[in-house]
Formats: C-alpha cells, structure tokens, sequence
C-alpha cells in the first residue's frame, strides 16, 4: 500500500471506519442537516424559479439564488466537516 493510501485509510479509521469496511463520505449526512438553516436562500431560489417558469426565451435564469442557496449549505458543512478530519 503507497504512503498516500494509507494516510487516507488511516483518516477514516479516525472516522469510526473499520479498515475492512467501505470508507463512507461524511459530507453528504453533513449536507443534509445543514439544510434547515438555510431555508431563506432556498426559499428566494424556489420563488425565482416560480417566477420565471414561462419563461420560453430562456433569458431569465436563477443562477443567483442557485448558488447563494448552495453557498449556505456549504459554509454549514465546511465547519463541521474540517472539524471531523482533523
């Protein structure tokens, strides 16, 4: 097993992860409770994306609230997740 390798086994044996076991990525279940703290950016993305439903020329887009959306949940995890690898 190369050094780099086993560095990252070691990480998830850290984790609680057995070395026989499928390592499991702690940011998806991290993404899901951070969810509920950012329910105003995904609010403002759901109503642009209501708003500009008719839109045919597809000019109009929600890109904007997309990302703030994304950039919240992200900001929530980040803390969380650099917490559990240290």
């Amino acid at each position: 097993m190369k050094t780099r390798e086993m560095g990252a086994t070691h990480a998830f044996l850290h984790l609680g992860q057995r070395a026989d076991e499928e390592p499991v990525d702690p940011k998806k279940y991290l993404e899901d409770s951070c969810k509920p703290k950012c329910v105003k950016p995904l609010l403002e993305y759901q109503a642009c994306v209501k708003r500009i439903q008719g839109d045919d020329s597809g000019h109009k887009h929600c890109t904007g609230q997309y990302f703030d959306y994304w950039s919240c949940v992200d900001k929530c995890v980040a803390a969380k997740l650099f917490a559990k690898l240290k």
